[in-house]
């Protein structure tokens, strides 16, 4: 019997999808739950499984055309896995008969090649085609124009690896340095493309103005150093700054509804709770999966929630959902080593906090002049409908609750 394999129904802010790669081609046997296809939309990549046992009978698109919700993408003859299975066992078993004088032969040849000394390196070990790699090293291979088979994989069984594919190209720009001036040019991505929409859609629509402050992290980091140990123990996750700086904002949207509010048309919609959209750096590109009612979560459960959308972007698991909505966004460019910046506002949010690298500065406190871990943060907002006194008030809100942790673990 034959199954057809759908494009899953998109939600309505996604129009359409493009086929990122095959992993299966005609004639394969798949299994039920395995990956067939990756399809990108314009903010993750799905992947589309097989709904049966079978095998790949036939391929509606090919890698880049365009799909839309519900269109068939490829058909599964169920039962026939089993029938290919065997088939190809005859062939290999006739393989390996015909073939067995030719190992013999080849054995002698091996051992003198083995003792004679080689003066070129072992050929690459070829990794099939692009579409086969793992997501990230595909995408490094797409964008630096590499063919796999050209590249000496160090993966398991020799398979090319990201690093692999990073490396090779370093050392191909290094061989033409001074010499040939290379250009390429490659297609952006889906993704990367919507990117590049929201963010001048941003700067279009929003009179956005950037407001700063500097917080001192010592009691922060003297906590975390007495606590963290106890609390991994205890929650199996690492209690890391993202938490604290969570939870603050949580605590101080509260207490500021405008910086948690959101233009709609010539109304204001005020959000009474806190949807918190945490940036996370992937190959592709910037996504900000959301952490929903933060004012009701604890540190563990915030560290948690991160930790596994950080982990599902690395993987490319991040559903759709995952990524809708949001009231308010914390970016940490701090993990890059940024000291200072103005981030872009993520209509139809009205705000976005920024945090930075932390240095020990010099400053004063108690008349003394003392070296403490300071970090600047920064708050870009919509001036239409916050003033600069809400945006100052909101970041010295958010600086003397990291100030003073004990107080905001307790809810004080």
């Amino acid at each position: 019997m034959a199954t057809e394999v759908k494009v899953p129904v998109l939600p309505e802010s996604v129009s359409d999808a493009t086929i990122a790669g095959w992993h299966k081609k005609v004639g394969d046997a798949v299994s039920r739950d395995e990956n067939l296809v990756d399809l990108e939309t314009d903010k993750v990549v799905l992947e589309v499984p097989s709904p049966v046992d079978g095998v790949l009978k036939e391929i509606k698109f090919s890698e880049g055309d365009t799909v839309t919700s519900q269109q068939v993408l490829a058909v599964i003859e169920e039962g026939a896995a089993k029938a290919a299975d065997a088939g190809g066992e005859a062939a290999k078993e006739g393989k390996r008969a015909a073939g067995h004088e030719e190992v013999q032969e080849k054995k002698g040849a091996a051992k003198a090649e083995a003792a004679a000394p080689s003066s070129t390196h072992p050929a690459p070990v070829s990794s099939g085609k692009t579409a086969d790699l793992p997501p990230g090293a595909r995408f490094t291979a797409e964008k630096e124009g590499i063919d796999p088979a050209q590249v000496q994989g160090t993966g398991r069984r020799g398979a090319v690896t990201k690093e692999d594919l990073v490396n090779f190209a370093a050392g191909r720009t290094g061989a033409v340095a001074g010499g040939a001036r290379p250009e390429e040019r490659v297609p952006m991505t889906r993704i990367r493309k919507r990117i590049a929409e929201r963010l001048m859609q941003s700067k279009e629509s929003i009179a956005m103005l950037t407001s700063f402050n500097e917080v001192n992290l010592g009691k922060v980091m003297a906590l975390r150093k007495e606590l963290g140990e106890q609390f991994q123990k205890e929650h199996g996750i690492k209690l890391g700054f993202m938490s604290f700086f969570a939870k603050a904002a949580a605590n101080a949207l509260q207490r500021f509804p405008i910086i948690n509010a959101s233009v709609d048309g010539d109304d204001i919609i005020y959000h009474g709770y806190a949807d918190i959209s945490v940036a996370i750096s992937t190959d592709r590109g910037l996504v900000t999966p959301v952490l929903r009612n933060v004012e009701r979560m604890s540190f563990a459960e915030i560290e948690q929630g991160i930790a596994d959308y950080a982990k599902a972007a690395r993987e490319g698991g991040l559903k759709l959902e995952d990524l809708q909505g949001g009231t308010f966004t914390i970016t940490n460019g701090g993990t890059f080593g940024s000291l200072f910046s103005t981030p872009i506002v993520n209509p139809p949010q009205s705000a976005i906090l920024g945090m930075h690298a932390i240095k020990e500065r010099a400053i004063v406190e108690n008349g003394q002049v003392v070296a403490a871990p300071m970090m600047y943060i920064a708050l870009s907002y919509d001036h239409r409908i916050i003033d600069g006194k809400d945006a100052v008030l909101f970041l010295v809100d958010i600086k003397n609750q990291l100030e003073n942790p004990g107080r905001m673990v307790l809810g004080l």
